[in-house]
């Protein structure tokens, strides 16, 4: 198995930021300069596998050649039993164009009721995360992590993105979207999958994330993706709440940290910004952090 060392630049191949996020925060330690795909402009390649490990290695290829640097993907999604696992590998293609994960998990919902009707507890249900490693050269590294329970309807919290409020493991009386995100991120599918990959393709961690090369994710960071990933009004309150704790905390960092600045800063992005077609609390979400560091 080939082995990434400190100081190596890796492309995390995918454009959806809270993948992304995760996947900077696991790498952060290990001294690797991590950079999406999005930042490079590497277009999105189709998925046309029938299988998550398909897509993975896909993904993972289509970066590694593009950009020329060593890439690593994730392939995920939510597996139903009652439903023959569907969403499966189709899960983002249930949040349609806009990636609405409100409507996707309304969807799953539906399609449940409709078919078996809705039993307590939950219809039993599984994430799966694959994640693949690619070189310039062809070679690829997989590795697999389910973690397995039950759904629950309405969804409940706010947290994580895509179905997590939906989802509670086994053993658990919350649901992904309720969890401390440190305390999901410890027994995540994608966790289970990275644990694999750490064990095989990563070299001892460094003493602290500040003395890598690329810089851990920082608070803006997280917000950024938090704010690409939010569909439902809940998700957007509890947004709120992180952008009040980051201007306790940040306000240095905030280039209109008054009220009067903020406003304006408001109205001159809703102005001037190109809106896209997505869901309305998060292009509010979007506006509100854009205007806490623009002019």
């Amino acid at each position: 198995m080939r082995r990434l060392q400190s100081g190596t630049k890796l492309v995390v191949a995918s454009h959806n930021p809270g993948k992304v996020w995760e996947i900077r925060k696991l790498i952060a330690p290990y001294g690797l300069d991590a950079i999406s795909a999005g930042d490079l402009n590497l277009p999105e390649p189709e998925e046309t596998e029938a299988t998550f490990e398909g897509n993975a290695r896909l993904k993972a290829l289509a970066a590694a050649v593009g950009a020329n640097l060593p890439a690593l993907a994730d392939d995920s999604g939510l597996e139903v039993d009652c439903l023959g696992g569907a969403p499966g590998i189709f899960s983002a293609r249930w949040a349609g164009p806009t990636k609405d994960f409100g409507l996707a998990m309304k969807k799953v919902a539906e399609e449940i009721t409709a078919r078996h009707g809705w039993s307590h507890p939950g219809p039993r249900a599984n994430f799966i995360s694959v994640l693949s490693l690619a070189w310039p050269d062809g070679t690829t590294q997989q590795y697999a992590g389910r973690i397995h329970g039950v759904l629950v309807w309405p969804p409940r919290g706010a947290n994580g993105f895509g179905y997590d409020s939906m989802f509670q493991a086994d053993g658990e009386d919350i649901t992904f979207g309720e969890m401390d995100p440190a305390r999901k991120n410890a027994i995540s599918h994608r966790a289970q999958a990275f644990a694999l990959f750490e064990h095989e393709a990563l070299g001892p961690p460094m003493t602290t994330a500040a003395t890598t090369p690329g810089a851990a994710p920082n608070a803006h960071d997280g917000l950024d993706a938090a704010a690409q990933s939010i569909s439902t009004r809940e998700e957007f309150v509890r947004f709120v709440s992180y952008l009040q704790a980051d201007l306790k905390t940040n306000r240095a960092a905030w280039t209109n940290s008054t009220l009067d600045a903020y406003l304006d800063a408001i109205g001159n992005h809703v102005t001037d910004a190109a809106i896209p077609a997505e869901p309305v609390w998060r292009t509010l979400a979007r506006t509100l952090l854009a205007a806490s560091r623009n002019r």
